[in-house]
């Protein structure tokens, strides 16, 4: 069944195409839908992988497969399979896993542990294996596509596709970043809470790779919410093909590696807001700005518990300054706080004050505020430092209608 696009969607960008790596699409049919539904795209020799996976303990074994073949950090292909997470189905669904490794390992020369398969869709349901040999004997034949439609191929009920690209001076090389991301439900902040690869032409070590990428994902992936759950199949994975011909990044302390580093950072929180303003039934996006927290990681913390509250998320869905909401999370968030010194706003408007309601507080701004569709809540605790600010959308009744129809 399809919905309506967000309202919070925005065009899909210029995703510029990566020298050494080559994308395909084709329809396995792994669902009753009339689309592609297999992603496959090739990698050149000598291309470096970095990865961060889901936390969920009941995790597909295209995750445990991947999580381990990532510590070798070379890759040579990857495979998305959309409409079937294939997870929670024990050796059946890694005998399929295995195979897709096998087949496109035995056409490309390399060793099954370079090639990389997720698979995003419905739990508990084997991977349909012959469909899926069928498949990839299609791919590995088909005619180079775009980003736009690879990004439309892994979906599953998001309702736009998702692209971002940034780009960096390496010494005198620049280098560029292109990649697509799906996710629009069971997200939360457990990594990697949805599927994304990240492209690069750069000479990135494997090493520095994942240092980047597990930085980005610490204050971007790891900062949205849309509905507290964290998927099974949760995973990120960034390529680098090394063809852009810089001098190769293996620290900080090479040249220009803090501007890679921001590039990929710059990436992964456009990829991590298209998410969120592809929540299911969202129609507002929402930052949680927290400070004065006693750490970074403790204003995250703080930010969450606000951002996953289903009374603040409807408050907000009702264009209500329910700031009592926002009283009520920070409370409950099992982190230091002070009624006293505890100050809440919205879009700029304080609404209360270390602890107690403003006296001349004007309500009006702040819903003329909260019509919008981009709403800011401001949170200071009082007591350090900290600071952190996590992304959110609201909660309608459109998330309901959505995964109450999910398997239909």
């Amino acid at each position: 069944m399809t919905h309506p696009i967000s309202p919070l969607a925005t065009p899909f960008p210029d995703v510029p195409q990566i020298a050494g790596v080559i994308p395909h699409v084709v329809r396995a049919g792994y669902k009753d839908w009339g689309r592609c539904d297999l992603t496959y795209v090739t990698l050149d020799q000598g291309t470096a992988v970095a990865g961060v996976f889901t936390k969920n303990l009941c995790c597909s074994n295209e995750v445990e497969l991947g999580r381990e073949n990532v510590k070798r950090g070379s890759a040579r292909a990857l495979v998305v399979n959309a409409g079937n997470s294939n997870a929670f189905t024990g050796y059946r669904g890694r005998e399929a896993v295995e195979q897709i490794m096998e087949q496109v390992a035995s056409h490309l020369g390399c060793a099954k542990q370079d090639v990389f398969v997720s698979s995003t869709g419905v739990i508990g349901v084997p991977l349909p294996k012959e469909k899926a040999r069928e498949g990839v004997e299609k791919a590995l034949t088909a005619a180079p596509c775009s980003w736009e439609e690879a990004a439309n191929t892994i979906a599953t009920t998001d309702t736009f596709p998702k692209g971002a690209t940034a780009t960096a001076m390496v010494g005198d090389t620049k280098v560029t970043i292109s990649a697509i991301i799906k996710g629009s439900g069971m997200i939360a902040p457990d990594m990697a809470t949805m599927l994304g690869y990240l492209f690069t032409d750069a000479a990135v070590e494997p090493g520095f790779l994942q240092e980047c990428l597990s930085a980005a994902n610490e204050r971007t992936f790891s900062c949205i919410t849309v509905d507290s759950d964290t998927s099974t199949s949760d995973t990120v994975l960034a390529f680098a093909t090394g063809k852009a011909g810089n001098t190769l990044l293996s620290s900080f302390d090479s040249p220009g590696a803090d501007a890679f580093a921001a590039a990929i950072h710059d990436v992964c929180r456009q990829l991590a807001h298209l998410v969120v303003r592809d929540g299911e039934g969202a129609q507002k996006f929402i930052a949680v700005t927290v400070t004065g927290a006693v750490s970074d990681e403790s204003a995250r913390k703080v930010g969450l518990a606000i951002a996953n509250s289903p009374l603040v998320k409807t408050a907000i869905a009702g264009e209500d300054a329910n700031w009592g909401r926002v009283v009520m999370a920070v409370g409950k968030a099992g982190e230091p706080a002070d009624r006293d010194k505890l100050s809440i706003g919205f879009g700029g408007t304080w609404a209360a004050r270390e602890g107690l309601p403003l006296a001349d507080y004007d309500e009006a701004p702040v819903t003329e505020h909260l019509k919008g569709q981009d709403v800011t809540i401001d949170v200071d605790l009082g007591l350090g430092e900290g600071r952190a600010t996590v992304w959110t959308c609201d909660l309608t009744h459109g998330y309901i209608s959505i995964n109450a129809d999910y398997r239909s």
